[in-house]
């Protein structure tokens, strides 16, 4: 154990053996999710329609990027990338992506509810990056897991 760092950690933040160094991380950037070939209007309709996100598409429609953007801040997206070669999730390749969102928990059910939206479940305090605040899970048309977390 180097530096009082477990092995895994000393892997990860040691540079040229002498110190540890910790990537400066700001956020994450985007998200790949892999959709069926022709599941393009479903992806629109819910992330866009039900969930209220913005939709990138104009460089997809003109066949000059082979995804469209599904915007959720200034500073993050969801690459939704429609292919032949699409597998439904499952238990061992993909559980969720986390999405922190302005509304509270009240207001999250309310909006899914209007929009037609099947609340997979409610937690009340998971934690996660920024601290534990209420979460609803839902899942889009191609089985993939979102999790709509209120502001910490």
């Amino acid at each position: 154990m180097a530096f009082g760092l477990t092995p895994a950690e000393s892997r990860l933040f040691l540079r040229s053996g002498t110190e540890p160094r910790h990537m400066q991380a700001r956020h994450i950037d985007h998200v790949n999710l892999r959709i069926p070939a022709d599941g393009a209007d479903d992806a629109r309709e819910f992330y866009g329609e039900r969930l209220g996100f913005g939709i990138e598409d104009a460089l997809y429609a003109a066949d000059e990027k082979p995804f469209f953007d599904v915007r959720l801040s200034a500073t993050a997206v969801v690459h939704v990338w429609p292919t032949e070669e699409f597998e439904p999730p499952t238990a061992t390749n993909y559980d969720h992506v986390a999405v922190v969102v302005e509304e509270s928990l009240d207001e999250i059910e309310s909006e899914l509810d209007a929009a037609g939206v099947e609340i997979e479940k409610t937690l009340d305090s998971p934690l996660g990056a920024t601290g534990e605040a209420p979460a609803v899970y839902v899942r889009d048309p191609f089985g993939y897991r979102v999790e709509l977390k209120a502001r910490v």
